[in-house]
């Protein structure tokens, strides 16, 4: 694959499960379910920006700049600690039938698939390109630790996991 098709398939990946999470955040009633999708999107419409950024400086200049890409979310160890501690608080009521429970079942399968796309560009592509691809893979491994982690607090003990209450300003 040539690097402008790797960079427009990624948009098209990065498009779909923004767009999950956009939806999810409408559709979810808790507080802060609707903080975790939505910081979700945010993250993901980052990601379609800067690939955009990149894919037009490709066709104007044939060259590319591997600026940095910035995340707001933690480390994947980091989320796996915090997620445990979150575990450790005790059982409360258990949220098996909630709809947001699916909604992040299927987030989890579309970071899944976008990681493994990554995953295929980091080592397929040119050597000069895989540093790019190399930093989304690491960015949406921990979005998969992320919604695991969601996935596992709202299964195990009812209650979103919210990554948003932690101190990220430590990272």
């Amino acid at each position: 694959m040539e690097l402008q098709e790797a960079l427009s398939v990624a948009i098209e990946y990065e498009h779909k499960v923004r767009d999950h999470y956009a939806q999810c955040a409408r559709r979810t009633a808790d507080p802060k379910g609707q903080r975790v999708f939505a910081t979700m999107a945010r993250e993901e419409q980052g990601h379609v920006e800067y690939l955009q950024a990149r894919l037009e400086e490709l066709r104007s200049t044939g060259v590319i700049t591997a600026l940095e890409l910035p995340t707001v979310l933690p480390a994947v160890a980091w989320i796996e600690s915090a997620a445990r501690k979150a575990a450790n608080q005790g059982p409360g009521p258990i949220g098996q039938g909630l709809p947001e429970l699916e909604y992040l079942k299927q987030a989890l399968e579309l970071e899944h698939r976008t990681s493994a796309f990554y995953r295929d560009m980091v080592s397929l592509l040119d050597p000069g390109h895989r540093g790019l691809f190399a930093r989304f893979l690491e960015i949406e491994d921990g979005h998969v630790a992320i919604v695991q982690a969601e996935i596992d607090a709202l299964a195990g003990h009812g209650h979103w996991f919210d990554f948003m209450e932690f101190n990220l300003e430590g990272q």
